[in-house]
């Protein structure tokens, strides 16, 4: 085997490994994906549930080494849905969101790491044109694999509690401080389609 031989069975090694080493792009089915959200009422005595309808999310995965692994998500604030019309065009005026100004919300992860039994993705949320640092712990949900194709479906949760305020939502109702809670629940549910 001469000398180029060698240089290019070398490079093909190097190739294959790179490809296995580095964070594979995971295609997100958002048919079966969702960005929800839960707010307490008066106080906690019962709770609002919305959704965002769309929203694009980047993931990134390496199984052997997570602190390849990267995510980016962007929502489409537009797309709050609560269930009901007047609730969901007061969300998205200047009283809350102020969608003419701030018709997206970010998250960009700077870092992955793995604590435990789950990742934590630490990175920069960006909301009503505020930018905070958060941790957000992301657990699997499972995985199924094709026994025909050998591809793969991986789910994945996400839960953290944002405080609106923070993020400069500050409207309050006129009688009762409470009446919208501060603390909003976040959970996201991302499955992935079939890789």
């Amino acid at each position: 085997m001469n000398r180029r031989t060698h240089l290019l069975v070398f490079a093909l090694v190097a190739a294959t490994f790179i490809s296995h080493a580095a964070a594979a792009p995971l295609p997100i089915d958002k048919n079966h994906s969702s960005v929800a959200f839960h707010v307490p009422i008066m106080d906690g005595m019962s709770k609002v549930h919305g959704k965002f309808t769309d929203f694009d999310i980047q993931l990134e995965y390496n199984d052997a080494d997570v602190s390849k692994s990267s995510v980016a998500a962007t929502i489409k604030v537009a797309s709050v849905d609560t269930g009901i019309k007047d609730r969901d065009d007061d969300l998205r005026s200047d009283s809350f969101f102020d969608i003419p100004k701030y018709p997206d919300i970010t998250f960009k992860s700077s870092h992955v790491e793995k604590q435990g039994d789950h990742l934590v993705a630490t990175g920069t949320l960006t909301m009503h044109g505020v930018s905070h640092e958060i941790a957000l712990p992301v657990k699997s949900s499972g995985a199924f694999t094709d026994p025909k194709t050998g591809k793969q479906v991986q789910g994945f949760v996400a839960n953290i509690t944002l405080n609106r305020r923070e993020y400069g939502i500050n409207w309050t109702h006129s009688v009762m401080a409470n009446f919208v809670g501060d603390n909003v629940e976040v959970e996201l549910e991302i499955l992935t389609k079939m890789h």
